[in-house]
């Protein structure tokens, strides 16, 4: 085991797991590995800030071609969180006190990088009294102040739906506000023992009672023994809560101490669970081996805009 996955595994639930051998990956799932100029200097500001992003610190297969462009999702909240999810490569443990410069560091990395749309996520501070909330409020608002050329997409824990958490996210104004069931029901004594799944669903649905005009969304890893039919389930309950856009994308076994893959979903299942989602009337579904929620977010944040538009034009519910 490498020095880094050790440091992964300092929490106990993940060093008791039995080992999962890695599976080799078919070949729609390899990707090149990161070599251009481009991505070297987004890395270089990353840490020069002291940031963290869930790029690295989830090990996304992604991240060459997204740091080449200049397209990063910033972890805030320190690099160590509370739960040990089976399915995540972040750490887990005691995480230190709060960074109260991060939010100012982050929104000053984003005008550096002269990005268009940045998406912001974190760890789960289950410790802290509001989960880490006005935390992302706090970054929202400095990205404003630094660079108010810039959408902002969040991607945020459930908070422990700690009172008022949500409200504040939400008063904040980021441009979408992203909160990722992951799996099925069934499978989230084990994949995401932590989390609640009608808790999650609640939280979409507490955003959009709380202003509907918000874009909302949600992801689901694939490929950790769900069926057809549960994924379908999830569409539907994601759909009954106003959920705008949908991603779609299959896991990837981070480490032997991970949840095993169970398969490997084909592209041609990928673009069947899209066409189906479409039809139960998602405005935006992104679906495919290699889409996480922030692949390509920032063109599909401009693409989303224009459905809510056409949609408005045309009168479609």
């Amino acid at each position: 085991m490498t020095i880094s996955e050790t440091a992964r595994l300092r929490h106990p639930e993940k060093r008791n797991r039995q080992d999962n051998p890695i599976q080799r990956k078919p070949p729609w799932i390899r990707v090149k590995a990161p070599t251009s100029p481009v991505y070297r200097e987004t890395r270089d500001i990353v840490k020069a800030n002291g940031l963290h992003t869930v790029c690295e610190e989830a090990s996304c297969p992604n991240i060459g071609e997204c740091w080449a462009k200049k397209h990063a999702t910033f972890m805030i909240l320190g690099d160590t969180c509370t739960r040990a999810c089976a399915f995540c490569n972040v750490a887990t443990g005691t995480p230190a006190s709060l960074d109260m410069q991060e939010p100012e560091n982050v929104a000053l990395a984003v005008a550096k990088l002269g990005l268009e749309h940045v998406v912001v996520t974190s760890v789960d501070r289950d410790d802290l009294t509001d989960g880490g909330a006005d935390h992302f409020v706090q970054t929202i608002r400095a990205i404003r102040h630094h660079a108010p050329g810039t959408t902002i997409e969040i991607l945020t824990p459930d908070f422990k739906a700690k009172s008022g958490a949500i409200e504040n996210v939400t008063q904040a104004r980021p441009d979408v506000f992203n909160h990722n069931l992951e799996t099925v029901p069934r499978l989230y004594p084990e994949i995401r023992p932590g989390a609640r799944y009608f808790t999650s669903l609640e939280l979409l649905h507490r955003v959009k009672q709380l202003d509907p005009l918000m874009f909302t969304k949600s992801g689901l890893m694939v490929g950790l023994g769900e069926t057809r039919e549960e994924v379908h389930q999830v569409m539907d309950d994601l759909c009954a809560a106003n959920v705008d856009f949908l991603t779609i994308g299959q896991y990837l076994q981070p480490t032997q101490k991970h949840a095993a893959i169970d398969r490997f979903v084909t592209p041609d299942e990928f673009y069947s669970y899209a066409t189906v989602a479409r039809g139960k009337g998602f405005l935006m579904v992104a679906s495919s081996p290699l889409t996480r929620s922030s692949y390509f977010a920032g063109d599909d944040f401009k693409k989303l805009r224009a459905a809510r538009d056409e949609r408005a034009v045309t009168g479609i519910e």
